[in-house]
């Protein structure tokens, strides 16, 4: 089977309302439960567009504390940050958390 030569595709197109509405929700809904467990920490719920790094660089700028994951994948790895949260800790204009995630089968 050939792949399909490039004037061939169709060009991309969605809408951008309902693509921004589906972004919202999203991030309502991954908060929504924390808001409730949480309820006296305010949270600014922003859907930005560019690397993840730099937007929380630049977010950073306006924020009382900037709260990042880090992964640690394996007993080496556990040890060491993801490129985004080195470069928040480094870069940012606000103190900085990193959050790792909890082992399974630990109690915390």
């Amino acid at each position: 089977i050939m792949p399909v030569p490039p004037s061939d595709l169709l060009p991309v197109t969605y809408d951008v309302e309902a693509l921004a509405a589906e972004e919202e929700r999203v991030l309502a809904e991954a908060l929504a439960g924390w808001c409730e467990r949480y309820p006296d920490v305010p949270v600014r719920r922003r859907v930005t567009y560019g690397g993840p790094a730099k937007v929380l660089v630049e977010e950073s700028a306006a924020a009382q504390l900037t709260v990042v994951g880090a992964r640690g994948r394996g007993a080496l790895a556990g040890m060491l940050l993801g490129s985004v949260s080195h470069a928040v800790l480094h870069h940012a204009h606000s103190p900085v958390v990193v959050v790792r995630r909890r082992r399974e089968g630990r109690q915390s």
